[in-house]
């Protein structure tokens, strides 16, 4: 299966920064949507959300800047589920451009599935559970991500 294609977008004007580059906080943004892109695709969209009263928390996120991304340039993510358990969703984003074969950025995810009454942590439905599992299935044969579990230090 190819990889699994969350979002698209080009680098909009008000997203760089001094220097011509997509500034560090919208690198996040764009993990972001294609977050909710992927909460769709899992049973979590709106209409969901609105009649379970359960969302997504990002309990950690870290990301990797590997290459510079300059304005207008049309980028996607690509997304791979590390993993899951009745109650959380490990995720990593991948950011692309055409013509170049490196990610130019990637972010490791931890999720929590959380009943919004509460708040407090909620296990996924079984809809939800499904699709993961079929989403699992289908990236077995996509090579396994390069920048997961990631500390930060000064050896």
């Amino acid at each position: 299966m190819p990889a699994l294609i969350t979002y698209r977008t080009a680098v909009l004007p008000d997203w760089v920064d001094y220097n011509g580059h997509l500034r560090d906080a919208y690198y996040l943004l764009i993990f972001s949507y294609a977050t909710d892109a992927l909460m769709e695709r899992i049973g979590l969209d709106v209409a969901a959300r609105g009649q379970s009263g359960h969302s997504l928390f990002t309990l950690e996120a870290h990301i990797n800047y590997l290459h510079e991304v300059k304005r207008d340039t049309d980028v996607w993510v690509e997304t791979y589920i590390i993993g899951f358990d009745k109650k959380r969703l490990h995720l990593y984003h991948s950011l692309h451009r055409r013509d170049f074969s490196e990610a130019l950025a990637a972010s490791e995810q931890m999720l929590l599935h959380v009943d919004m009454a509460g708040p407090k942590a909620a296990s996924f439905g079984e809809n939800t559970i499904e699709r993961l599992e079929t989403l699992v299935s289908a990236q077995e044969s996509q090579p396994y991500p390069a920048y997961i579990g990631r500390t930060i230090s000064i050896p």
